[in-house]
């Protein structure tokens, strides 16, 4: 099991469509193999910037499997459009 963060930087005013669309992609995850969950926080002193944790089986599964797949293309046409920059993603193993 690994956890991905992935930290999303919104155009400003646009954190509640943000956070529409992300509930839509929430969709295309679960059809993603080795998937396990979300979490979204919200920063408090940055409110356009999102942390999302993310649950793999496996470190292939997302970055092979998830990141070389449609699912991705379909996942990021959905959210991109709300991106201030490009998000920055780091990959953890639990302990």
């Amino acid at each position: 099991m690994i956890v991905e963060t992935a930290t999303m930087s919104v155009v400003p005013g646009q954190e509640e469509q943000f956070l529409t669309a992300l509930e839509r992609a929430k969709g295309v995850l679960a059809r993603a193999r080795g998937w396990r969950e979300l979490h979204v926080h919200r920063g408090i002193e940055r409110p356009s910037v999102f942390l999302l944790v993310l649950r793999w089986e496996t470190l292939e599964d997302h970055t092979v499997g998830f990141r070389g797949s449609e699912l991705f293309t379909e996942w990021r046409s959905i959210l991109g459009p709300y991106f201030a920059e490009p998000p920055q993603v780091e990959h953890w193993e639990i302990r």
